[in-house]
This record gives C-alpha cells, structure tokens and sequence, in this order.
C-alpha cells in the first residue's frame, strides 16, 4: 500500500510517495499529470521521519541548499519500457547541464524521436529526483514542465549557480 508525506521546499509543498520502502513519486503542487489524491495513498503525518520519506527529505533540502548534485534513494517509477530508458537517460545529464530531447532520445538509442522522448519526459512520476527539468528544447528554450516553466527556470537557475555552468 503506497503511503505519502508533504516536504516543503523553495519551490513549493512536494508531494513523495513511497511503496514498499522505494519511492515511486515527486509531485509539486500544481502540477500537469499528478495523479488525483486517492491515488497517492495514505497520508501519514508521521511518514515523514520514517523511511524513505526522511532520507528523501534530508536530501532535497542539501538539493535545494545546493549542498547536494546527485540523489542517492531508491527509485522505482512506474512506466512503460520506453518510459523507464527515457528516466534512466535522465540520471546521465549532469548536474548543472542540459540536453535537448533530440539529443537524450539519440543517446538512449531512438534518434528522431523527440517527441516520444518529450512526452515521456513528461510523464516521469519522480520529478527533481529525477532530473527531467535539465531537458530543453533544440535551440536551449526551456520549453514544457510539468512543474511549470518558473520552476524549470528556477531549478536550473540553482543547479547552475552552484556548478558555475555557463547560463542557457
């Protein structure tokens, strides 16, 4: 049974679900393909010094306080095989850096399927942890989130401020 915990964060309440100790979910409040509230299990309000709920917590906190470039919990998103190699490719974009969806859907073995690689992109249940805000468009436009593009802006703009990456 999935189970879930609100963390706050400088770009709003996160939403983490977790089943059977792994992390299935990230959501943001607002956000395009979040699943209804029914679905993401119960609420436990003490969930949220249990695992994984507190070692997520701790670390999107060292992530947002720039203290942390890589996420270390266990991941188990739920998807299609093509949506599961579209996620993985996204653990490979360093921190800081960006890929376009051409360029991420050539790498994980589909050229010209950008748009496959944008709507799965899309649909990645574990958002921030895993990063799809570092996809952009061909011309580095920092094109649809599920987050919204403030926030898209806003992770990048963080990334890049603690990495020295060169801006867009």
């Amino acid at each position: 049974m999935a189970t879930h915990a609100v963390i706050d964060s400088v770009v709003g309440p996160l939403t983490v679900v977790a089943h059977e100790g792994e992390i299935v979910g990230l959501y943001m409040d607002l956000q395009r393909h979040r699943p209804a509230d029914d679905m993401l299990g119960e609420l436990d309000l003490r969930a949220r010094r249990a695992e994984p709920f507190k070692t997520a917590a701790d670390q999107l906190g060292a992530y947002f306080a720039g203290t942390l470039t890589r996420f270390t919990l266990p991941l188990a998103p739920r998807g299609s095989v093509f949506q599961q190699r579209v996620w993985a490719g996204l653990h490979d974009i360093p921190y800081g850096d960006t890929e376009s969806y051409g360029g991420l859907a050539e790498r994980i073995g589909s050229p010209g399927a950008a748009r496959a690689v944008g709507l799965a992109n899309g649909k990645n249940p574990i958002g921030i942890i895993i990063p799809c805000h570092r996809v952009v468009g061909s011309d580095g436009s920092l094109t649809g989130y599920g987050g919204g593009i403030d926030r898209k802006r806003q992770l990048l703009d963080l990334e890049r401020a603690v990495s020295g990456a060169a801006l867009f």
